[in-house]
């Protein structure tokens, strides 16, 4: 959707790079729009932008009046844009996204899990995310302190349904994959509102509350004829840990379901990429990074070196974008170290093995 800045609500995302004069983007693609936006496109005199049409917390955008009448024919005489990749597979993840908040809520007041209506809004769009990683790695992109409960439902689901295909599991094991990870923090609404919605670090009382929704989602799905027993033991066991620091159980790597284990990095690697309340987002390379140099022994290293080969699948001559916004060139890419590959930015050589305060903020086109 062609839009002006005048016409723009925070909450809009943005779904093509804003440039001006230079190459360098003036606000990059899946920017989800704040005031301070709006005021940089007005000052840098930017007559449109596209935006998609559903805001982050997947609901419609309906474009706000815009006083400025010379912009608004000089958006209605520019032609469409060609590509509506992005109406794809992004709007109907925003559109999961919303039904999962209804979901949540009918949750919190006591009703059921639908199964089938679970099934109808999640499979389709597992089944296109097997095919769309550009569209599975930004996910985080969308998410929101305020709407990341919901966000995070559906897109660990599409994690692990994606990992698990990877991964050689057949066409019903991933989508039973998919299924548990979206259903997995069900049991979140069955715990205190002023705890899950606290916009602070929880104290020792209210996280051992928290370490409770394994089970509570266990409960809500266990008589759901449709999901497989593995499905639902990767539920109940999605935040145990291979050396047993984890929870409800505390179970070792030979207790655990290799279902449950991809949830368990799913879950880990999109709460730490997306923006929370008490923290913000992560590079996605740095969250990788520190999973497989920091976190060995507590996750299955089939699963994180899936997850490290399809993020991390560029080729000699992928565009990146670094952590001081600067952008590269992928010059060398090391197997044993994939996350740290040598790039080119301008004139300059960088083996980023060697720079430990700088590292790949995201993959662009």
């Amino acid at each position: 959707m062609r839009v002006s800045p005048g016409q723009l609500t925070p909450g809009c995302i943005i779904v093509q790079d804003v440039k001006g004069r230079t190459q360098r983007p003036i606000i990059p693609k899946n920017t989800i729009v704040q005031p301070v936006h709006i005021e940089v496109l007005k000052k840098f005199q930017i007559p449109y932008i596209e935006i998609s049409h559903k805001r982050s917390d997947g609901t419609p955008f309906i474009p706000q009046q815009d006083t400025d009448t010379e912009t608004e024919q000089s958006i209605s005489n520019m032609p469409s844009p060609s590509s509506v990749i992005l109406h794809t597979f992004e709007e109907q993840y925003l559109d999961a996204v919303q039904s999962y908040k209804e979901w949540y809520n009918s949750w919190q007041a006591g009703s059921a899990v639908d199964i089938q209506e679970v099934r109808r809004i999640m499979v389709p769009l597992l089944e296109k995310s097997v095919e769309s990683k550009s569209d599975i790695f930004t996910l985080h992109h969308h998410s929101t302190a305020v709407d990341y409960m919901y966000h995070h439902g559906v897109a660990t689901g599409l994690l692990s349904g994606y990992v698990a295909s990877k991964m050689g599991y057949s066409y019903g094991e991933w989508i039973q994959v998919g299924l548990a990870g979206a259903l997995a923090d069900a049991g979140m609404a069955r715990i205190d509102k002023r705890i899950t919605s606290k916009e602070a670090a929880l104290t020792e009382t209210e996280y051992s509350q928290v370490k409770n929704h394994p089970a509570l989602s266990y409960r809500m799905t266990e008589k759901i004829a449709s999901l497989s027993k593995e499905s639902k033991l990767a539920i109940l066991q999605h935040h145990e840990r291979m050396d047993g620091t984890g929870y409800p159980l505390g179970l070792h790597h030979d207790k655990i379901h290799m279902f449950s284990q991809i949830l368990a990095v799913s879950d880990m690697y999109h709460a730490m990429t997306s923006e929370r309340h008490y923290r913000e987002r992560r590079s996605p390379f740095l969250v990788l990074e520190e999973m497989l140099q920091k976190q060995m022994g507590r996750y299955h290293q089939e699963v994180i070196q899936t997850l490290a080969k399809e993020l991390t699948g560029y080729s000699i001559g992928t565009k990146v974008r670094l952590s001081d916004n600067s952008k590269a060139d992928i010059l060398f890419v090391d197997e044993q170290d994939p996350v740290r590959p040598i790039v080119q930015s301008n004139d300059s050589i960088i083996n980023l093995k060697e720079h430990l305060d700088l590292y790949i903020e995201e993959v662009y086109e």
